[in-house]
């Protein structure tokens, strides 16, 4: 087992859970996680729609946590492993590197939500991409 895509996997199914407790919890949970404000007004006014994006975005982060888990032998193999894999790490680490260009070119639009969003998807995309390179042979 690799230790690094457990912890990748981990992390996805923390940030899958995390989106369905905004659901449950209502706007204030929207608001506290950075969501934009008119979602979460959305979601206060009883609109069906908010819910079901961030179910949407709940159920891709499973997914991602199910390949992780599976490139690190816990789970069985699923299908386009390392391909799948390696686009779920390169667009954790893009997100994670999105904090360059705003700091950058609109240094005005930083706030700690920015800020820590970027940093915990750089995190996640680094664990991938550590667990990725260990694992590059045996997933081919």
């Amino acid at each position: 087992m690799n230790r690094n895509l457990l912890i990748a996997g981990g992390l996805s199914l923390l940030a899958s859970l995390l989106h369905l407790a905004c659901i449950l919890g209502g706007p204030a949970w929207y608001l506290f996680f950075g969501a934009p404000p008119d979602l979460a007004a959305a979601a206060g006014r009883g609109e069906w729609w908010p819910a079901l994006a961030t179910l949407g975005i709940a159920a891709v982060l499973a997914i991602w946590a199910l390949y992780a888990f599976s490139a690190a032998g816990w789970v069985r193999r699923l299908p386009l492993l390392r391909p799948a894999l390696s686009v779920i790490t390169t667009i954790y680490l893009l997100r994670g590197l999105t904090l360059l260009p705003i700091w950058l070119l609109r240094p005005d639009a930083l706030n700690a939500f920015a800020v820590w969003s970027s940093l915990i998807c750089l995190a996640y995309g680094l664990f991938h991409a550590a667990g990725l390179r260990q694992r590059w042979r045996q997933l081919a």
